[in-house]
């Protein structure tokens, strides 16, 4: 495990889309952890969002592959 702060990459009002968006930064090497997931239920969510965290040195890897078109064409 790396050593670093954790920094806050991207906040999600729903636990699934958290947890695919983990799944992503996992599949491609970037060690990522979804805190404040409350309940399965979303509603129960909206107070609180639900925040991916990765390494700081990892920040930006994370931020570029979260905010890559899913159509590597466009």
């Amino acid at each position: 495990m790396k050593d670093g702060e954790y920094k806050t990459v991207a906040r999600y009002t729903d636990a699934v889309s958290a947890h695919i968006a983990e799944g992503m930064l996992l599949e491609n090497g970037i060690p990522a952890v979804v805190f404040g997931e409350v309940s399965s239920y979303p509603s129960l969510n909206v107070m609180d969002s639900i925040e991916l965290k990765v390494f700081e040195a990892d920040y930006d890897a994370a931020l570029a592959l979260l905010n890559a078109p899913a159509d590597p064409t466009e």
